[in-house]
This record gives C-alpha cells, structure tokens and sequence, in this order.
C-alpha cells in the first residue's frame, strides 16, 4: 500500500451525511470512501486534460481531418450500428 497522508475538506452537511449513511452501508469507514471517490475523480480527470493535451498536439503536427469528413465518419458508424441493432 502506498504511503497517505491527510487532507482536510469541507462538505455540506447534505454530503457528509449520505457518505456516513453509504460508510454504514457498506461497513467502510468515511475516509476510506472519501478517498476512493477522490482517486476516481482525479484518475479520470487526468485522463481527460491528457486526452486533451494529445489532441492539442496531433492539430500542432497537423494531424487533423476537416469537420465535414470527421462529421461522415460518425454519421457513418451510427448508421452502421442503427442498422446492425434493426437486423436483430
């Protein structure tokens, strides 16, 4: 297990008490809960800004379509799966 340390947070009252009814819930203490939550939010943040940040680099090196043939490639894929789901 790595290392933690502690992190003070304010939270309505609203919120702390649904995680002391959810610790209750599930036999888990409110920190341990807090801190998953925590993990899951920055975990998939990150992943969002890099997501970005790789986006942003393919258009500085050019590696960009038109909107208008990105646009049919979606359209295309939709229409493959509406089609695919009908033929069920």
């Amino acid at each position: 297990m790595a290392a933690s340390s502690t992190l003070s947070i304010r939270v309505s009252s609203e919120t702390r008490e649904r995680l002391e009814k959810l610790a209750t819930s599930t036999r888990r203490s409110k920190s341990f809960l807090a801190a998953e939550a925590i993990d899951a939010y920055v975990a998939r943040e990150l992943e969002i800004m890099e997501g970005i940040e790789r986006g942003l680099e393919d258009m500085r090196a050019g590696r960009v379509i038109p909107h208008e043939q990105a646009m049919a490639r979606i359209d295309a894929t939709i229409a493959a799966a509406a089609k695919k789901r009908s033929a069920r």
